[in-house]
């Protein structure tokens, strides 16, 4: 099963690098990953995608909150929360599939970003099975190129506290 972690660090050099380590010394992939500030002044939200079943998952939590630095940990995995990633995709056009292509990014609530005669670049921001859902749609037009962020999550407003597992102070 996939896991969702949020945890919140100090901005300090080399956090990254401690909490990456240790996934890399277990064998842990981590299949998404995605690091920007918060609200608070020198704090970041690492948000991480995991394989592992729930007890390696609390397993690897308590090692995160061993890290120097580490703040707060959270499984938010079977939290109700928002979760979104970005993805800009090149695909090829001809006059005959532009139509097609722009009407599917339309769907999608795509915007397109660059447009030639041989290609059409859309950006698509969304929960994460709609983004494989359009990338799916579009592969048989040939796709050229893809980016995607990782996946960014916050636990949604109302969400009873006894479901959120630690604190540090």
């Amino acid at each position: 099963m996939k896991h969702t972690i949020s945890v919140l660090v100090e901005n300090e050099s080399g956090v990254l690098t401690r909490i990456s380590g240790l996934f890399a010394r277990r064998g842990f992939n981590i299949e998404s990953l995605s690091v920007g500030p918060t609200e608070q002044e020198h704090i970041s939200r690492i948000t991480m995608v995991v394989p592992g079943d729930n007890h390696t998952i609390e397993q690897l939590t308590k090692q995160l909150y061993k890290l120097i630095n580490v703040r707060k940990v959270q499984d938010i995995t079977n939290i109700p929360n928002v979760s979104r990633e970005l993805m800009l995709l090149k695909v090829k056009v001809t006059d005959q599939t532009r139509p097609e292509i722009l009407d599917i990014a339309k769907v999608f609530n795509a915007r397109v970003v660059d447009f030639s005669a041989v290609a059409v670049m859309v950006e698509v921001t969304g929960e994460p099975d709609k983004i494989l859902a359009l990338e799916h749609l579009l592969v048989k037009f040939g796709i050229i190129e893809i980016a995607k962020t990782g996946k960014i999550a916050l636990v949604r407003s109302g969400v009873d506290s006894k479901n959120i597992i630690k604190y540090i102070s």
